[in-house]
């Protein structure tokens, strides 16, 4: 009797001590109990699981880091590429995530392929290159709504990498550079017009105070004068160029009117 009642004992401490469970502080417990879930989730800690009545499955609440495959898009501008993206998902709620659907993460993979094809095939290729925040955002919020059902959080989603054809490459680059050019004449206008403005009141300065050439030229004569040049420079006025040319006969004398030389 006492054999029977110590080989009693050495099971149910056995049993026991399969009952108790150690979760980490990121793990929860679903539990199953004669096929019907539980209300709550169990853990962190040491838990208490009826066994063999009872089934547990353990449920990580951390992140989970996903790597969506090259996609093959059609931008709305009627583009061809491949776009690739990552994906950060959580579980929130451990009895939706393994009551509410078959497999969380494969169905979270396959609705995040399905979204990027089609939100990114509703841009065009400018917008996807440049709006790339807003676009990831947009991603975010559609996983979000289609997960939520499930117990899953998608806390980010980001656009990595777009690989776009060598054609459309080289068209870029020439964009790019006509841009350039565009603006570099721009600017070259820019600054012909502001030294026409100020050329223009240097003139009205100059008209306004007539001393104001003279010293300007004596200005002129002493930095040709500091480089140690053979250039002799006579000043002529323009008045009396503008006089010379205005006396100036219009014919050669001896010649006719009508341009034929005398005989």
């Amino acid at each position: 009797m006492g054999l029977f009642i110590a080989v009693v004992v050495v099971i149910l401490f056995f049993w026991a001590i399969s009952c108790l469970n150690v979760l980490r502080e990121y793990e929860r417990a679903v539990i199953f109990r004669l096929g019907r879930l539980q209300p709550v989730d169990k853990g962190p800690g040491l838990i208490w699981v009826w066994k063999p009545i009872d089934k547990m499955i353990r449920v990580s609440l951390r992140v989970i880091t996903w790597d969506i495959p090259p996609q093959d898009v059609i931008t709305r501008d009627n583009v061809s590429l491949k776009v690739n993206a990552v994906v950060y998902y959580r579980v929130i709620s451990a009895q939706k995530a393994f009551n509410e659907v078959e497999n969380y993460r494969y169905a979270v993979e396959q609705v995040a392929q399905t979204t990027l094809r089609s939100v990114l095939g509703e841009v065009e290729l400018d917008d996807l290159l440049s709006q790339r925040e807003k676009l990831n955002s947009r991603l975010q919020s559609i996983l979000d709504e289609h997960t939520e059902a499930w117990g899953i959080k998608v806390t980010k989603v980001e656009v990595k990498q777009v690989d776009l054809p060598q054609e459309m490459q080289r068209a870029i680059a020439r964009q790019a550079e006509a841009e350039r050019e565009r603006r570099a004449k721009i600017i070259n206008a820019d600054g012909e017009f502001q030294a026409s403005e100020k050329l223009a009141e240097a003139a009205q300065i100059l008209s306004s105070q007539p001393v104001t050439i003279t010293l300007r030229y004596l200005q002129t004569l002493a930095e040709i004068g500091t480089e140690q040049s053979t250039t002799i420079v006579f000043p002529i006025p323009v008045e009396l160029l503008s006089f010379l040319m205005g006396k100036a006969p219009l014919t050669k004398p001896g010649e006719g009117t009508s341009g034929t030389a005398k005989t």
